[in-house]
């Protein structure tokens, strides 16, 4: 439950703190003086969204800062899922800046929105005059059954599969797309890859042939050039060999005369060793040297095989091309392995749908049940509320099998009728407005128990009712405040008498600005003030006792 709220620079409240009773609190005040304000920061606090049009002073940043005491709601999973710290009494924060940022904290430890809003459904159900209207939806409907049903794992664990089941069938309508377009291109994805494997293309070859090829076409050339080197190295009629041999004869002979000489010597040996060895390797090189026309040829047309489908494909290499006939391959490959995931991804799809019907029929048996619980509480709780004629019913329609959605084969429908002898029919057909706000605050009162909800907050749920019908309406949020905190924002005094804790919201101007103050009511406060909400302004002596009076009645 929320203990305290702490309220700075936002909308037209200054600053303001409340402590609510632990039961019911009532709010009141006159029109405009911001008690839904009150709520709307409320809200922030639980991951509503903001801007910077929130702020009271443009220059100061929002704080809006809420208490609550959590030791009896099982959240210790959700704060370790989160990797927040866990306190029984728990702080929520809020912070919104004069460039619309915003900020959100739980126990000090940053959070987002989504992580807020999730923790605020576990806390607060805040039911706003505008939300009545939410009891004609169907979805506002079946979450009331399921609440009833207390099956959340189920239903969880249904909408989960589902979910997973609609996206594999999302990824079998794309796979017989792809596989429809890959049989129109398929013949000439293979006439590609049937084109580049019959080359048999190799790593590495271009730059081997194109080697080859200059070798091949000078190859007149080199031959005659290594001939004509090797001829002047040792075989003409005076080989350079020979002549360095006898110049190492010649200055051989001089040794004795001067050292020094020994020395060019030895050079003119390694000069002789060297040459010989050069010769043996220019005459072995130009017998490997072959004219060989045919070979030629075969290297000119292999070059020119490379060089057309690199230009065709617009690849620069050898492995750029064996690349691209790999890639054609998967391709290939995936096309004709299409089919055969197609089928067995249909048959995935049988086996997860068999089991989502059984989940579906288990749900809707459950549903069942708890219609009947769901029927008989709010009949008895409107009863109470003054509507002693009124019948509710919930309808549910089975549909197909095919037809099943998120929500499993369920259609519900609320049905109604405030009067005798008439048959109950859709809400939005035959409910008025106050009748509507009584069947929601049943419902809501009913729900928020259900669900384990600490706090529910009404907004003025008392639009249409008066008089009696008020009273009624005052002792129902009396009871439900015996098992939970209850907050009303109220104009009727029979339900602000009913309260543990009064708040009184009014408007004060300082400085030429105009701001929301709210105030705790003593008990001649409060009588003062239920007496200005049973006869308006200056209140005489009757309209004092009948404050007192009211506020003397527990029921």
């Amino acid at each position: 439950m929320i203990n305290r709220i702490s309220i700075r620079n936002y909308a037209i409240i200054d600053q303001l703190d409340i402590e609510f009773s632990n039961h019911l609190s009532i709010i009141t005040g006159e029109t405009g003086a911001g008690k839904s304000i009150i709520l709307g920061a409320l809200g922030l606090i639980l991951g509503e969204r903001a801007d910077s049009k929130s702020l009271f002073k443009d220059d100061t940043k929002c704080v809006i800062e809420g208490a609550f005491n959590i030791e009896k709601y099982n959240l210790h999973e959700f704060f370790a899922e989160n990797d927040i710290d866990y306190e029984s009494n728990t702080i929520i924060r809020r912070e919104i800046t004069a460039d619309g940022r915003s900020r959100a904290f739980v126990n000090d430890t940053p959070v987002n929105l989504s992580q807020l809003r999730d923790l605020g459904e576990q806390l607060i159900d805040i039911h706003s005059q505008h939300q009545t209207l939410q009891i004609n939806s169907s979805a506002f409907q079946l979450q009331v059954v399921d609440g009833f049903a207390q099956h959340k794992p189920e239903v969880e664990a249904f909408k989960s599969c589902f979910k997973a089941y609609k996206k594999n069938q999302q990824k079998l309508e794309a796979l017989i797309n792809q596989s429809t377009d890959g049989k129109a291109e398929i013949d000439y994805l293979q006439f590609q890859f049937n084109e580049l494997e019959a080359v048999k293309l190799v790593e590495g070859e271009q730059e081997q042939l194109e080697q080859e090829q200059q070798l091949l076409s000078h190859a007149s050339e080199i031959k005659t050039n290594l001939s004509n080197t090797f001829y002047l190295l040792d075989e003409s009629e005076t080989p350079i060999i020979g002549q360095v041999k006898e110049a190492i004869h010649h200055i051989s002979s001089l040794e004795k005369y001067n050292p020094h000489i020994a020395d060019l010597t030895e050079r003119l040996r390694g000069v002789q060793i060297e040459l010989k060895d050069i010769s043996t390797e220019v005459e072995a090189l130009s017998e490997r040297t072959l004219i060989d026309p045919e070979r030629l040829d075969f290297v000119n047309e292999r070059l020119d095989l490379i060089y057309r489908l690199q230009q065709k494909h617009r690849l620069s290499s050898v492995k750029d091309l064996l690349d691209l006939q790999h890639t054609l391959n998967e391709k290939i490959n995936s096309f004709n392995n299409a089919d055969e995931e197609i089928e067995k991804l249909k048959k995935q799809l049988e086996q997860e749908f068999d089991k989502l019907i059984v989940q579906a029929k288990k749900i809707a048996s459950q549903r069942s049940l708890a219609m009947k619980d769901v029927e008989t509480q709010v009949s008895a709780l409107l009863k109470e509320l003054g509507l002693v004629n009124a019948v509710f019913r919930i309808e549910n329609t089975l549909v197909e099998d095919h037809q099943l959605s998120v929500n499993g084969l369920d259609q519900i429908k609320f049905l109604f009728s405030a009067n005798q002898g008439f048959q109950p029919q859709e809400l939005n057909k035959v409910a008025s407005g106050g009748e509507l706000s009584r069947l929601m605050l049943a419902i809501k009162g009913l729900s928020a128990k259900y669900n384990a909800l600490p706090t529910i907050v009404f907004d003025e749920i008392d639009t249409g009712v008066s008089g009696e019908v008020a009273k009624k309406v005052g002792n129902v949020m009396h009871k439900y405040a015996e098992n939970m905190q209850v907050i009303t924002i109220t104009h009727l005094p029979q339900i602000a008498s009913k309260g543990q804790t009064h708040f009184f919201v009014y408007k004060e101007s300082k400085n030429g600005l105009t701001s929301t103050g709210i105030r705790k009511l003593n008990q001649d406060e409060r009588i003062k003030e239920i007496a200005v909400m049973l006869s308006g302004e200056n209140p005489g002596e009757n309209a004092l006792l009948n404050a007192k009076e009211l506020l003397t009645q527990t029921n």
